[in-house]
């Protein structure tokens, strides 16, 4: 008698570890420009205007590929989604060590940016769709947290490594961890088959109304309106402090690129702190009888009052009371991000959860694009970083009080599919 090929969800455990492993290297990718910044600053001749247009340009990209990422994941399935978007952004990342010019750095940012996009739909979709309602905070938990360890690995590691190899080749050291990770996938996990939906989410699916127009009906949600504006008040944040924390650390602390990697990695650790209880907390409140919905309303909730820690940093002794400060306020983040992501799987059925949680993104990336943006200008301006450590303090309580506001009533108690 044949042996039953596994499948993925049978293999979930380990598909979510090959998911830390990609949400290291994305981060990684994405932050070694921040890291190394005034050495390739000095050695480009950069204004700060210039580098937060690089900053915008990769956000912009991001957003855009963000349009078809969800479509994309949702049509070619799990298996082949995760190999081809780690490859592609990899080999962006890798195209940095070839840029000579502020143009080809543009180029390949928006590169990086355009293939990155994948990577949220990608996991949010593997996630919701192997892992039951009871397990998904912790393992969404557990991938956010791998985007903290790939931050506090890569500060402490790429000073060194750049004053070895240069800052050409970190960038290709970092992009070809991406390349052994696609091959690694392709090779374990492409035996085993994809999963048919659960039986509870194939029967809400069923229970659903089928539209003509799918993508308008999405766009119609009030729930799906409630996660983009939430997403776009917190992912700002986010991304303005991945962009220039090591510059605030080097401006208003005189940090010097060596010197950078403690004080980020406490950050970090923060972030990978709050990531972790934000998913366990979330898991405990439902598994006590509290309604899966209300159970991250609650938990956003706490997180957008614990983010106002920001707001002392500047003022802080010195940078490492600086970075518990900050590092408080990205955990809190983290804390958020994980709820909100449970959230799309709540309230979302499962063939929308790729584009809502696309769109989601989108929306948080080209608030980004905004805010990096305007702190290249405001910091060119010779304004400092106080305008943007205010709006950083204050966005997680819009975001919380935005969603509250928005979700339907009969949403907020619902128990998840």
């Amino acid at each position: 008698m044949a042996t039953a090929r596994p499948t993925l969800r049978d293999r979930r455990w380990i598909i979510l570890g090959f998911l830390v492993a990609a949400a290291v290297i994305n981060y990684a990718d994405r932050q070694v420009i921040a890291v190394l910044k005034p050495d390739i600053q000095r050695e480009m001749g950069w204004t700060d205007q210039d580098y937060g247009t690089l900053a915008s340009i990769f956000q912009f990209a991001a957003a855009s590929g963000l349009v078809f990422a969800g479509w994309l994941v949702d049509r070619v399935g799990l298996r082949l989604a995760n190999p081809l978007g780690v490859a592609a952004w990899s080999l962006a990342a890798m195209g940095h060590a070839l840029a000579r010019t502020l143009l080809q750095f543009s180029l390949v940012r928006a590169a990086l940016g355009a293939t990155e996009a994948i990577g949220t739909p990608m996991a949010m979709k593997t996630v919701s769709a192997l892992f039951a309602a009871d397990e998904r905070s912790n393992a969404i938990g557990l991938s956010n947290a791998a985007t903290n360890i790939g931050a506090i690995v890569t500060p402490l590691l790429l000073a060194p490594l750049a004053g070895v190899t240069g800052w050409r080749g970190a960038f290709l050291l970092v992009g070809g961890a991406g390349l052994v990770w696609a091959a690694a996938w392709i090779a374990a996990v492409g035996r085993w088959a994809e999963p048919a939906p659960p039986p509870a989410l194939a029967s809400a699916a069923a229970a659903a109304p089928t539209p003509q127009t799918p993508f308008r009906r999405v766009i119609a949600s009030r729930a799906t309106w409630a996660i983009i504006g939430a997403k776009a008040l917190s992912d700002q944040v986010w991304w303005l402090l991945l962009f220039w924390a090591p510059d605030l650390f080097h401006r208003v602390f005189h940090l010097q690129t060596a010197q950078l990697g403690p004080p980020l990695a406490v950050v970090y650790a923060f972030a990978a702190t709050g990531s972790v209880f934000g998913g366990a907390a979330s898991a405990r409140l439902v598994a006590r009888g509290v309604a899966p919905v209300r159970a991250r309303l609650y938990l956003i909730s706490g997180a957008s009052v614990a983010a106002l820690a920001i707001l002392g940093s500047l003022g802080a002794a010195g940078p490492m009371a600086a970075a518990v400060l900050i590092g408080v306020t990205l955990a809190a983040h983290q804390t958020f991000s994980v709820n909100l992501f449970s959230l799309i799987g709540d309230v979302t059925p499962q063939d929308r959860v790729g584009a809502v949680t696309s769109l989601g993104a989108l929306f948080g990336n080209l608030a980004g694009m905004g805010i990096v943006a305007l702190a290249g200008a405001i910091l060119q301006a010779k304004l400092g970083y106080g305008p943007l450590v205010t709006i950083a303090g204050l966005s997680y309580l819009a975001g919380a009080g935005w969603l509250w506001l928005m979700l339907p009533a009969g949403v907020k108690g619902r128990a998840a599919a």
